[in-house]
């Protein structure tokens, strides 16, 4: 009834002017990848001409030479390593911790929480020079656990608030019906609380690994040869001399298509995540 209601109200001044809003806006955030696709099929000439040339004979040379000599599959074979590391220990370590920071009332509560707080807030260029020198002294240089140790302390933080608002909002009597049923602390946590987040696990899993996929950063300072991840794969085509244009968005393309992919299976479980994230309470 009310969908039939919906199609029969007239259209009004305020509906064109949403509709010309939101395809603006889906304009300006397609447009780069758009842009990104019609470079990598360009030739070197056409990519470089002045104007622009929206009309070419698409080539995928770029593709074979990013695909034969960029090593693609080492670092996309590293990224998994350190995204799904990163992201399994996040959460293995995060989801308690925001499950005891929720529930329990201690001295300096609030100071801790602002302090985790304080690692999504802080520039993550400020903590450059510190990370460097702590892993080069330790041997850590160019390893998969440096990585994981640092995109750990971005993905911690988020994970512990994005579970601890989920939690404060669970009914309490939840918890204490399974405790008057003999379960102890830790089974109604596995058991009752953690299948009553469901939706923010899945959110704070998919944020974690888009994070920790896309990072470039501290994988650019930490890492020389062995650890580099596909971010760096792709600025491997630029150099003092030139950027080769062609084989630089190729790249990006074929490092976009896994977190397309990965979002068109999960899309539906982080909009429910946010949406019941947005709603409670």
């Amino acid at each position: 009834m009310a969908n039939a209601r919906d199609r029969d109200r007239p259209i009004t001044l305020g509906d064109i002017l949403n509709t010309i809003g939101l395809v603006i806006v889906a304009i300006v955030f397609i447009m780069p990848i758009f842009w990104a696709i019609l470079m990598s099929l360009k030739t070197r000439a056409d990519a470089l001409s002045m104007p622009p040339k929206w009309l070419f004979v698409p080539t995928f040379e770029h593709y074979r030479t990013v695909w034969n000599e960029g090593s693609l599959l080492d670092y996309t074979q590293n990224s998994l390593i350190v995204t799904l590391s990163a992201t399994a220990i996040g959460l293995m370590l995060g989801v308690p911790a925001a499950y005891i920071l929720a529930r329990r009332h201690f001295r300096g509560k609030r100071t801790l929480l602002l302090g985790i707080l304080s690692t999504r807030m802080i520039p993550p260029v400020a903590f450059i020079i510190p990370f460097f020198v702590i892993f080069t002294n330790l041997g850590l240089k160019d390893t998969y656990t440096a990585l994981v140790i640092v995109y750990l302390t971005i993905i911690l933080g988020f994970v512990i608030w994005m579970m601890r608002s989920y939690i404060v909002d669970l009914p309490i009597e939840l918890e204490e019906a399974a405790r008057i049923d003999g379960c102890e602390q830790w089974q109604t946590f596995r058991y009752v609380v953690l299948p009553s987040c469901k939706p923010g696990l899945a959110t704070s899993a998919i944020f974690s690994f888009i994070y920790a996929w896309n990072e470039f950063l501290y994988a650019m300072v930490l890492t020389n040869r062995h650890a580099k991840t596909l971010p760096l794969g792709i600025y491997n085509w630029v150099s003092y001399e030139e950027v080769r244009w062609g084989e630089l968005t190729a790249a990006a393309v074929l490092a976009m298509l896994p977190v397309l992919v990965f979002y068109l299976f999960v899309q539906r479980a982080l909009v429910r995540g946010l949406t019941m994230g947005a709603v409670k309470g």
